[in-house]
């Protein structure tokens, strides 16, 4: 599970980069951000709920 976190982690950086780099894929870095947090914030909460 922790893989697919980081594998999903970095394909948003990917997007969000691209996006950036490319003036007319704005959208494209927002979604890559917005996907970057909340896959973060799962794979925190799932780390937390392992641990218990």
């Amino acid at each position: 599970m922790l893989v697919l976190v980081i594998v999903l982690l970095v394909v948003w950086l990917i997007l969000a980069v691209v996006g950036f780099a490319i003036k007319g894929l704005l959208w494209l870095a927002i979604i890559g951000i917005i996907l970057f947090l909340g896959t973060a914030a799962v794979g925190v909460v799932r780390r937390r709920a392992l641990r218990r």
